[in-house]
């Protein structure tokens, strides 16, 4: 927003300037942290349920903020920079953001799902990358902070904007899409994550069906083939593109050279670095959206993911650990167990797997279904961590079963197990913070 003066960006935010910039430039970017301003920012003092960001606004500016947004009454007491009152500063944070996407005047291309959305919008990325001046939501900036957040850190110039929506509950995703007014919507899958909020499957559809309700008459629809439960949801007006199996744009065939890829009844070979099942099934996504932008894709394909899916690290020993813990749920478990049962490289196969929250009732089931999962990806040794985790080990069949309370507990039982050839697959919530294996582990190892 460097073109922006204090006056536009007061308005565009619906709030009041009451002092003046130093400069007659705009902001830099925006930030919500005062730890985290540096010179030429706009600082955004966000109101929590026990703080208020905007008591923080004197200390913005003395670090050389451009400015600062937060809530009446500010005036006197704040020198130094822009200064803008607002009556609700996440509001005006909203406002401002869908004011700069308007003035971007880029293709918005909005992503959801139950699972695997960040890995999704990682791959449309990377492959509208190298045709279009693109700008993706950093790691998961995806709530109603996050996503202005990530638009408002577009440079001017931009051309596509690949944003990634969370969703907590009915009616977020319509919030997020108003904000960054999508021309295409992807849906991932459907599944049951989240099922503690929204009660079924069905209501977590509709939820992420709000995305498409968001689509302009212009815009288009790009959801898996054969998922009937949003099939009441499909936008009249609005194109719908299907990938997956049987759709538009599907997998025809795997070799060691490529991924041959159907794309409208066209054959495209495209070498990503991956194989795994479910990120095929996202490498469709992106594809079909690369197709919606008239671009044909073709050849080498490097997707840098975000930190903590899939990401593998090589320990001392020959020792592979697979760090998929940033979150879990029953979609999201199976396909890893089923990519890592698929690993051929692998000599023994190892699973270290933690609590999936937020799953209501049926939280049970699930985790006594991993046992089963497991046993069919030939784990041999299964560790599991967390209460409804350890359900797991009642039908676990294929070899050891450890039991324990967290992360550290997990590292320490299975360092000395570990064997030359092991891939070791760590994934659970978020909230079980495994991604402490995978570090305890190489110290551990390290020091053997």
């Amino acid at each position: 927003m460097k073109s922006w003066d204090a006056e536009r960006v007061a308005a565009a935010a619906g709030g009041r300037l009451i002092n003046a910039p130093r400069v007659s430039d705009g902001p830099i970017r925006v930030v919500i942290d005062s730890r985290a301003v540096a010179p030429g920012d706009l600082f955004v003092g966000l109101r929590g349920a026990h703080d208020d960001g905007g008591r923080f606004a004197q200390q913005a500016l003395d670090s050389g903020a451009w400015g600062v947004l937060a809530a009446a009454p500010l005036g006197a007491a704040t020198e130094g920079g822009a200064v803008i009152e607002a009556e609700d500063p996440l509001a005006s944070l909203a406002l401002l953001a869908r004011a700069w996407r308007r003035e971007l005047g880029a293709t918005v291309v909005a992503v959801t799902g139950s699972t695997g959305k960040t890995s999704t919008k990682d791959i449309i990325a990377a492959l509208l990358a190298g045709e279009r001046v693109t700008v993706a939501t950093p790691e998961n900036l995806n709530t109603e902070i996050g996503v202005p957040l990530a638009i408002l850190g577009a440079p001017e110039g931009t051309e596509v904007l690949v944003l990634e929506l969370a969703m907590r509950g009915a009616g977020q995703i319509a919030e997020l899409a108003a904000i960054c007014e999508p021309d295409i919507g992807v849906i991932v899958n459907v599944g049951p994550a989240h099922l503690e909020l929204l009660g079924s499957v069905e209501a977590i559809a509709a939820a992420k069906a709000e995305l498409l309700a968001s689509l302009p008459d212009s815009g288009t629809a790009v959801v898996p083939a054969g998922e009937h439960l949003l099939d009441p949801y499909l936008p009249e007006r609005a194109a719908t593109v299907h990938f997956g199996p049987g759709g538009d744009v599907a997998v025809a065939a795997v070799t060691a050279e490529g991924v041959e890829l159907d794309v409208f009844g066209e054959s495209t070979v495209i070498e990503p670095g991956f194989r795994q099942a479910h990120l095929l099934l996202d490498l469709c996504a992106g594809v079909a959206v690369a197709r919606v932008l008239g671009i044909a894709l073709a050849g080498r394909v490097e997707v840098p993911f975000s930190g903590l899916r899939g990401e593998r690290i090589e320990l001392t020993g020959g020792v592979t650990i697979i760090n998929d813990c940033y979150n879990a749920n029953p979609m999201s478990m199976l396909a890893a167990l089923e990519d890592l049962g698929s690993d051929t490289l692998a000599v023994r196969r190892v699973a270290v797997l933690g609590d999936m929250l937020e799953l209501g009732a049926d939280a049970d089931g699930y985790h006594r279904a991993l046992g089963d999962q497991a046993t069919d990806a030939r784990v041999l040794i299964l560790v599991t961590v967390g209460e409804l985790a350890g359900l797991a080990g009642e039908t676990f069949l294929g070899g050891e079963h450890f039991h324990v309370a967290d992360a550290s507990e997990a590292a320490d039982v299975l360092a000395p197990l570990l064997q030359r050839g092991d891939v070791v697959l760590v994934k659970a919530s978020r909230g079980m913070r495994l991604e402490a294996v995978a570090l305890r582990l190489a110290l551990l190892r390290a020091g053997a």
